[in-house]
């Protein structure tokens, strides 16, 4: 239960932070980006869980694959770092990883779906957050084939 705990308390309050911080600052765009990260890396995210029906560790449903938990972490994390910059950002993923982390020691997910959570949320936080104007854009995107996988950086001059 401790896992699950942990990682609740980290998924949720990166959510929160990646919603309520441009709230608060008057950045309404912001706010709405987040929110629309979240809803398409859902959207994707519950998809997949019926596409391809994956047994969890400890087998208490087959909505194993992939993690929503990570992949909305990794969502927020990614709206953070667009939005607020790295001094935020790179916490946020920090945090993330943890919420991924926990959840296979939490025995909900194996290390495939937390990989393809990652991934997905972190897509999906960079391509609908945009930096607000005046900052020089950047991306770091995560890429899979059927060959292999890795991350692209991106920077606007």
């Amino acid at each position: 239960k401790g896992w699950q705990d942990a990682s609740d308390i980290g998924a949720y309050s990166l959510m929160a932070l990646s919603v309520g911080i441009p709230a608060l600052k008057g950045d309404g765009k912001g706010a709405l980006q987040a929110g629309g990260s979240f809803l398409a890396t859902s959207l994707v995210t519950e998809g997949l869980k019926e596409a391809f029906p994956k047994t969890r560790p400890d087998g208490s449903d087959r909505k194993s694959f992939p993690s929503g938990h990570t992949s909305r972490s990794f969502a927020a994390a990614a709206t953070l770092y667009n939005r607020q910059g790295a001094s935020i950002g790179i916490p946020a993923f920090v945090v993330a990883g943890f919420v991924g982390l926990a959840r296979v020691e939490g025995k909900k997910h194996y290390w495939s779906d937390v990989a393809v959570g990652a991934a997905l949320g972190t897509a999906t936080g960079l391509l609908i957050t945009r930096k607000p104007a005046g900052k020089n854009a950047s991306a770091l995107m995560p890429w899979v084939e059927h060959k292999g996988a890795g991350f692209t950086f991106v920077k606007a001059f």
